[in-house]
């Protein structure tokens, strides 16, 4: 059986990034597939805890969001909730603040795997480019010469594609994460505006309205 070691010295030079790229690869997906099976798998059972609490006491709710900061829809949530009587436009401020910020951080391993599909397919490319230049000198073309040593010619030829398929490989598996964690990405956009419309309409039926009118009264019954 070939092992990934001979593969890597078949391959040549060119391998050792391409090797390098393909361990950044792996790293970078299964950190970001704990990272999404983590928020996957806790963010709707916290937001109905949250929005349930929130129709009953505020400070409840911020408490059950404070106690989840782990959850990024917690933190998404707690911003607003945090805040001691806002008006509902600082209120949706404070939500769409959290919310850059936690979409910056869902993105954090992109930047590894777009770097993965652009640079392996050219590592790729360039050991097919020197692996031709080897076996065109082996073969020793117009030097004059009647023998040719096809097995000295076979190992540019092994290196050019050994390193034209790692690198294609690292870039395919690099781009279907890259999509993959993208469309999760824009899945949490919007369920993040969905949740952020919830407890925005909540806080401005249930509290700020009723205590907006309650004040009003108060005041025209004073005049």
């Amino acid at each position: 059986m070939v092992t990934l070691f001979s593969l890597v010295q078949k391959g040549g030079v060119i391998m050792v990034p391409i090797l390098l790229l393909s361990i950044g690869t792996i790293a970078c997906a299964l950190d970001r597939a704990w990272f999404w099976h983590r928020l996957l798998s806790q963010e709707k059972q916290l937001v109905h805890d949250i929005l349930a609490a929130a129709r009953v006491d505020l400070r409840e709710a911020a408490i059950i969001a404070e106690k989840a900061q782990s959850s990024p829809i917690s933190r998404f949530l707690l911003a607003a909730l945090q805040l001691k009587q806002p008006s509902p436009e600082t209120f949706r401020l404070a939500m769409e603040t959290a919310a850059d910020e936690e979409f910056m951080h869902m993105s954090r391993g992109n930047t590894v795997l777009e770097a993965s599909t652009t640079i392996a397919p050219l590592l790729g490319l360039l050991g097919t480019v020197t692996g031709l230049i080897i076996t065109f000198n082996n073969l020793n073309i117009g030097g004059g010469g009647s023998n040719v040593d096809l097995s000295k010619a076979a190992v540019g030829i092994s290196e050019a594609l050994i390193t034209t398929a790692g690198g294609m490989i690292v870039a395919i598996i690099a781009a279907s994460l890259l999509r993959l964690f993208s469309r999760l990405q824009r899945q949490q956009v919007d369920y993040f505006a969905q949740v952020g419309s919830k407890l925005e309409l909540i806080y401005r039926h249930v509290w700020y309205e009723p205590h907006f009118q309650k004040n009003q009264t108060f005041s025209e019954t004073k005049v």
